[in-house]
């Protein structure tokens, strides 16, 4: 399985973000790991390994990215609103810089956004938000309502992060009939302390007309990276 390293500078972030590239082909899945993790943690945790036989087949390529979130979501140092002003500059290193990159290596148009707890929120939301961008989106464990992160600051800017604040909202018919066409995927456990949100999630896409799956696993501890491995052989 082919195996890329990259570190560069973003001119969004002000920083050098670093991303672990697996596969040689296929369409791109952008993976992003769990609370404030780093790039390399679904490969230390097995999740790359549980996948090998489909990159190494060409299925798809994984472009597991970092996150900063202890930067934004986590950063009780600065004020609620400066928290959501950095996750804004994490979206445009993802949509300006990452993207480009993954479409132009893969030659293929539609990214599916993939990630596990905190990393199921980064990639329901960014699939929500961009769906002619983000054609797919497999969240295991996601969380979704995150405004208890932000101590009760509420406005545009941190109502349009919370899928579940505006997607009951969302009349568009443009965004509309472009998730209707997408492929959403969300698998929780019977034990999973996400498992609520992942349910409310399902009704809202219900209630919106957007096809999807809800898939509940019948796991002890399903919050967890062996339930996760599974998981991610069955859906991605």
């Amino acid at each position: 399985m082919q195996r890329e390293y990259r570190k560069a500078y973003s001119q969004c972030l002000n920083r050098e973000m670093e991303l672990l590239v697996f596969g040689h082909g296929g369409a791109p899945v952008l993976a992003f790991p769990t609370s404030a993790g780093r790039f390399y943690e679904l490969e230390d945790h097995g999740m790359v390994a549980a996948l090998e036989t489909k990159i190494s087949a060409g299925q798809f390529q994984l472009f597991c990215v970092d996150s900063v979130d202890a930067e934004s979501w986590y950063n009780r140092r600065i004020s609620p609103r400066a928290r959501i002003a950095r996750h804004i500059q994490f979206e445009d290193y993802l949509l300006r810089e990452l993207a480009p990159q993954m479409t132009e290596r893969s030659g293929s148009e539609g990214i599916t956004a993939f990630g596990c707890s905190f990393g199921g929120y980064h990639a329901a939301n960014i699939a929500l938000r961009h769906p002619d961008l983000f054609t797919a989106m497999v969240s295991l464990s996601g969380a979704f309502d995150l405004a208890h992160f932000l101590d009760g600051y509420t406005g545009q800017d941190s109502y349009f992060h919370l899928p579940t604040y505006y997607l009951p909202n969302l009349t568009d018919p443009w965004f509309l009939g472009r998730l209707r066409r997408n492929r959403i995927v969300l698998a929780t456990g019977q034990d999973d302390q996400c498992r609520l949100q992942n349910e409310q999630l399902n009704h809202i896409l219900n209630e919106k007309e957007i096809p999807h799956q809800l898939h509940v696993w019948e796991a002890e501890n399903s919050h967890d990276w062996p339930t996760w491995r599974g998981m991610a052989g069955e859906y991605l």
